[in-house]
């Protein structure tokens, strides 16, 4: 047993402070960003926030839709290859170029994966997601999947310390998704106690990513645009949303009506529901670690994207960038003890 005595950093502990400006508007500012990656000659050009491949949140519906304002989706896991089919025949290349297959670490999760990019090879990105990245299995399965597919863009995770973003892009990963225990429907860190700060992971993460030539995305813990700007300007170069999508007309979960008012389902997919859905239940060697909730229906998703974006170039106007690529250098955080006033909250 040892004890480090560090500080670590939330979203919550931090305020980005304001620094002298020649932008005239929010308008001058452009969110696009351009990557090359590690083990690819693949370029992608987009706004570099991700809808999670969460099946009420990592949708075909939510990838048409946040597709045309140049955001990226996640596609969860758990559609038919029937189900690919009818998506990706009747979509324009703009959204195929904004999504990745998602997959486990299963046998079967790899011959679907391969099925799907056999039939769409326009499809350029995989996300190999589990819980626990830091295993040894883990990082074979990726070894193995930059084998198979050895010019897709390959998003691995989730790790939340600078040893393992080295070892994932050192067996073939690109992007390395990065939390353990900050999302909104996740209780890892109630039933493991395992953890750590999101704003903390993300420097350091990235700092050993950056290092060798490899993105990092930021996973969890967004409650609100602002945090999303913190990640940004922690060096965060993709950031993951989860809840702030969820309860919309294109995010995947039941809609519930009660006493006249509209609610979505959304669950970790972690959490009793997600495994009683997919996999016949919570296996008797392990634990729920994600709850089910009710997010007040919150129509279309237009509207929550154009409001994020318009939090994050304000941001960017309050520090002088002109581009999000230059937010992390304009950034300089102040340690707080409040964020807001909430006295009419």
């Amino acid at each position: 047993m040892r004890i480090e005595n560090d500080l670590k950093l939330g979203f919550k502990d931090v305020m980005i402070r304001p620094k002298r400006s020649t932008l005239k508007s929010r308008s001058q500012v452009n969110l696009e960003r351009e990557f090359t990656f590690l083990h690819s000659d693949v370029v992608w050009k987009g706004i570099p926030i991700m809808a999670a491949n969460m099946d009420t949140v990592g949708t075909f519906e939510m990838a048409k839709a946040i597709a045309k304002h140049g955001l990226f989706t996640a596609i969860h896991k758990h559609y038919s290859i029937e189900e690919w089919r009818d998506f990706a025949n009747n979509t324009d290349q703009k959204t195929l170029n904004n999504i990745a297959v998602s997959t486990g670490t299963g046998k079967e999760d790899s011959e679907k994966v391969k099925q799907i990019l056999e039939e769409f090879p326009q499809i350029n990105f995989i996300c190999i997601d589990v819980a626990n990245g830091y295993s040894e299995h883990f990082v074979n399965f990726v070894q193995k999947m930059r084998k198979n597919h050895p010019n897709k863009i390959i998003i691995a995770g989730n790790v939340v310390t600078g040893e393992m973003v080295e070892e994932l892009l050192l067996a073939g990963a690109d992007i390395i998704k990065v939390g353990i225990g900050p999302g909104s429907v996740c209780t890892t860190r109630v039933k493991t106690g395992v953890g750590y700060p999101q704003l903390s992971a993300i420097i350091e993460c990235a700092d050993a990513a950056h290092g060798m030539g490899g993105q990092i995305i930021s996973d969890g813990g967004c409650k609100i645009p602002g945090d999303i700007a913190k990640a940004f300007g922690g060096s965060a170069d993709f950031v993951m949303l989860g809840g702030m999508l969820a309860g919309h007309e294109e995010s995947g979960g039941e809609l519930i009506e009660e006493n006249g008012e509209k609610f979505k389902a959304f669950y970790g997919m972690s959490s009793e529901t997600a495994m009683n859905k997919h996999a016949g239940g919570v296996a008797n060697y392990r634990a729920s670690e994600g709850k089910t909730v009710k997010v007040p229906f919150k129509g279309n998703v237009d509207n929550t994207i154009i409001d994020i974006l318009g939090g994050i170039r304000s941001t960017c106007t309050y520090v002088g960038a002109s581009r999000l690529k230059e937010l992390t250098k304009r950034t300089t955080f102040i340690r707080v003890q409040e964020q807001e006033n909430q006295v009419y909250s």
